[in-house]
C-alpha cells in the first residue's frame, strides 16, 4: 500500500484525561483552538484567563502574578503589560477591573487544575525599557533592568528590546513550577503556527529553542520520579509532517485550517482519553450542537 503521509508516532498516554479532571489551557492561540474543542464537549476547562500568551516567560508570569500590575496609558488606552490587548480599555477603572478579575480567575483555575496544558508559541520576546512600576513585580521574569512583556500593545518600538530566549532561561523559569506543583499533570506542546513576522529562518530557530527546552523539562529529576507527570504532545510535528499540504492551512497560509484543528484534536483524544471518555464526548458534542442550533423558522 502506498503511503501518502509521514505519520508522527504519538503513543497513548499511561494516564488519561476525563470529566473528573479540571483542565487549564495556557499559551498561544493554538491553546484557544484546542480549548474550544474541549468546551464544545463540556469538559471542565479554563482557557487563557490572561488572553493569548506566546512566550514561555509570560506564561510562567501568568501563573506567578497575584497582584494588580501597574497599568500603562498609550494611544488613549490603558494596558497591562502582562495581558493580551483584549484587556485594554479607554477607562483605567475598566482595565483594572478586567485585569484584577483575570488574576483571580487564573489563581482559582490553577489551584483547582489537575491537568495543565501549556503551548509555547515563540522564543522571541520583547523586553520593556521604559521606566515604570512594572519593575516592582515579583514575576520571576526579571533580567537586569528590563522585563519581558506579554504584549507590546503597538507601543513605540524604541521602548522595547527584542531578543530570543535561550533554552537555559526557559528551563530556569519552568523547572521550579514543575517541582513545586507535583500534584498536577503537565502537557507541553509547541504551536505549529509560524511567526512569519520574525522571518522564516528566525521562526525555525525559535521553534527549535522551544522544543529543546521542553525536552530538557521532560528529563528533569522531577520527571524521573514521576514519569507520567510531564509529557509532550507533538502538535508541531503533526502539522509540519503529517499535514504539510497547504489545504490544511487557513487563507493566511500560517494558521491551521478547521480541518487541521479537528485532526489534531482527534490525535489528542486518541493519546489522552479512554474509550469511555470518547463516548461521553460524542454525547456532549451532540448536546452542544443542539444548544447552539439556530432554527430556520
Amino acid at each position: 500500500m502506498v503511503k501518502l503521509q509521514t505519520i508522527v508516532d504519538s503513543k497513548p498516554s499511561d494516564w488519561k484525561i476525563g470529566y473528573e479532571d479540571r483542565i487549564l489551557m495556557l499559551g498561544s492561540c493554538f491553546s484557544d483552538e484546542i480549548g474550544e474543542q474541549m468546551q464544545q464537549r463540556h469538559l471542565p476547562v479554563t482557557c487563557n484567563p490572561f488572553g493569548t500568551l506566546y512566550n514561555p516567560l509570560s506564561i510562567a508570569q501568568a501563573i506567578h502574578l497575584k497582584e494588580l500590575p501597574e497599568l500603562v496609558e498609550y494611544d488613549g488606552l490603558w494596558h497591562s503589560m502582562a495581558h493580551h490587548g483584549s484587556f485594554s480599555h479607554p477607562a483605567k477603572e475598566e482595565t483594572e477591573t478586567a485585569v484584577r478579575t483575570s488574576i483571580e480567575h487564573m489563581q482559582k483555575a490553577f489551584a483547582d487544575a489537575t491537568v495543565v496544558i501549556v503551548t509555547f508559541g515563540t522564543a522571541w520576546v520583547y523586553e520593556w525599557n521604559k521606566e515604570s512600576g512594572f519593575r516592582n513585580q515579583e514575576s520571576g521574569v526579571r533580567r537586569q533592568d528590563k522585563y519581558v512583556v506579554a504584549n507590546c500593545h503597538k507601543m513605540p518600538e524604541s521602548w522595547f528590546s527584542r531578543r530570543r530566549l535561550s533554552v537555559e532561561e526557559i528551563v530556569a523559569a519552568w523547572r521550579p513550577i514543575l517541582e513545586q506543583y507535583k500534584d498536577k499533570h503537565w502537557i507541553f506542546t509547541v504551536s505549529p503556527i509560524r511567526h512569519i513576522k520574525d522571518g522564516l529562518h528566525e521562526n525555525q530557530l525559535s521553534k527549535a529553542t522551544l522544543l529543546m527546552a521542553v525536552e530538557e523539562l521532560r528529563n528533569t529529576e522531577y520527571r524521573v520520579q514521576n514519569p507520567d507527570r510531564v509529557t509532550y504532545f507533538p502538535s508541531y510535528e503533526i502539522v509540519l509532517d503529517e499535514l504539510r499540504d497547504y489545504r490544511f492551512y487557513a487563507d493566511d497560509l500560517v494558521h491551521p485550517s478547521s480541518l487541521a484543528v479537528e485532526y489534531i484534536w482527534e490525535r489528542f483524544v486518541d493519546t489522552f482519553c479512554t474509550p469511555q471518555t470518547r463516548n461521553q464526548m460524542q454525547v456532549e458534542h451532540k448536546r452542544w450542537k443542539f444548544e447552539h442550533h439556530r432554527p430556520l423558522h
